[in-house]
């Protein structure tokens, strides 16, 4: 499906001339006139990108990329802020609000759509990163979500640490005394066999019915997120 761009502009015109020539290059575009609607929206159906301007009735595009940010759901929601005030102190002020990115007014859509693209690259590169898929099992570190096979694992937050310790490196079988150090860290005292307890907690949660078990014990070794049944 194509990107969604939220643009928040309170001059219907060049809303509109934005929204038609971001649609003409194949995004797809949703339109606010104030912050207030502009949230609204996004609680409705989160973009890929916004694109605020400063100036808006009822609350100001500076305050719309402040609340952004402070959502779980947007906090990493790439953002340009659009305006006509082009001082440095005005740009640093956007981009300390939480912007990615600064268009001054007037600009040309060509420029705009380069910009956009630049940052939805910038995104996707960073959502890789934060996100590690293994033998249908996807793990999301900034969400803190796990799923398989598209079905929803709720995790501890010491099984979530351990999971995404394992995939780090699938088929790697990490030792006891390592996975302690990972998880837990290595200035608290836990006993070796904690890691057994947790590491039969992960199982049970992650194996659904009809799958393969995927956490490989190795005797004296430790353990791995691996395809092969465990022996």
């Amino acid at each position: 499906m194509s990107p969604l761009i939220l643009i928040v502009e309170d001059e219907e015109p060049l809303a509109e001339m934005l929204s038609y020539n971001l649609d003409r290059a194949g995004f797809r575009t949703v339109l606010a006139a104030t912050g207030e609607e502009a949230l609204a929206r996004v609680d409705v159906e989160l973009p890929d990108l916004a694109v605020v301007d400063w100036m808006l009735p009822e609350r100001s595009g500076i305050e719309v990329c402040r609340a952004l940010r402070s959502r779980d759901d947007t906090k990493k929601l790439p953002i340009i802020m659009l305006t006509a005030r082009g001082e440095e102190s005005d740009r640093v002020l956007g981009l300390e609000a939480g912007a990615d990115d600064y268009v001054v007014k007037p600009y040309s859509p060509r420029e705009m759509i380069a910009r956009i693209n630049a940052l939805l690259r910038r995104s996707e590169v960073q959502s890789a990163v934060s996100r590690k898929e293994y033998a249908g099992v996807m793990i999301d570190l900034d969400a803190h979500k796990v799923t398989r096979d598209g079905k929803m694992i709720r995790l501890s937050p010491t099984c979530f640490k351990l999971l995404a310790t394992l995939m780090e490196r699938p088929g790697y079988v990490f030792s006891r005394d390592r996975l302690l150090g990972r998880v837990w860290g290595g200035d608290v005292f836990v006993e070796p066999r904690t890691v057994d307890v947790h590491i039969r907690r992960l199982r049970k949660s992650l194996n659904i019915p009809g799958a393969v078990d995927l956490i490989r014990t190795v005797r004296g070794a430790g353990y791995a997120i691996d395809e092969q049944q465990s022996i």
